[in-house]
């Protein structure tokens, strides 16, 4: 069952923007991320949940989409995320957090997934501007990851490594979009 979840969970980035994530179901996605591990159980991370399309529409624009589809702006509108979570650092509890706010993005996306949802686990954005638009301190909090929610308007295939070892992402001219992933003869050592 995990591993069936695991597969689902890709980085979707054109959603149906008008199927709205009601904001109790993303409060549980934090919540169930809430319980995971974190380092030294310091626990700095909070999250902001963004689903009033007001504010989606003003956090959109801080953020960089598909850095290897090169002839892409990213999603069309209609085809934007209906919502975010920002994963943010408490800087007065903790600074050590890479690990935590991989684990607890990881969580929430696979929650998303169980819910019927997809996303995109965004670190291209910029995070001074996030933080104005969210009224956050950027003394007190910095942004770690922007976690992309909605519904997916794409279909997204894992395939084989090539013999080339090319592991960039493509789509086609359907627009469905490839992901390369290593066999795990390949990964095991």
């Amino acid at each position: 069952m995990l591993k069936d979840l695991v597969n689902q969970c890709r980085s979707y980035r054109r959603f149906y923007e008008d199927v709205r994530i009601p904001f109790d179901e993303l409060k549980d996605m934090v919540d169930t991320a809430r319980v995971t591990g974190s380092a030294a159980n310091a626990q700095p991370l909070k999250y902001r949940i963004i689903c009033d399309p007001d504010q989606c529409a003003k956090v959109f624009p801080t953020i960089g989409w598909a850095a290897a589809l090169k002839d892409w702006g990213g999603p069309e509108p209609g085809e934007r995320p209906s919502a975010y979570i920002a994963v943010i650092c408490d800087l007065s509890i903790g600074k050590n957090k890479q690990w935590d706010e991989g684990i607890t993005s990881q969580t929430i996306m696979l929650s998303a997934v169980e819910k019927g949802y997809g996303g995109c686990m965004i670190g291209n954005c910029r995070r001074s501007e996030l933080l104005k638009i969210l009224n956050l301190d950027p003394d007190k909090y910095c942004v770690g990851l922007l976690l992309a929610l909605g519904k997916p308007k794409e279909e997204v295939v894992m395939v084989p490594v090539g013999e080339d070892q090319n592991t960039v992402y493509y789509r086609d001219e359907n627009q469905t979009h490839y992901v390369p992933k290593r066999s795990l003869e390949d990964i095991l050592i």
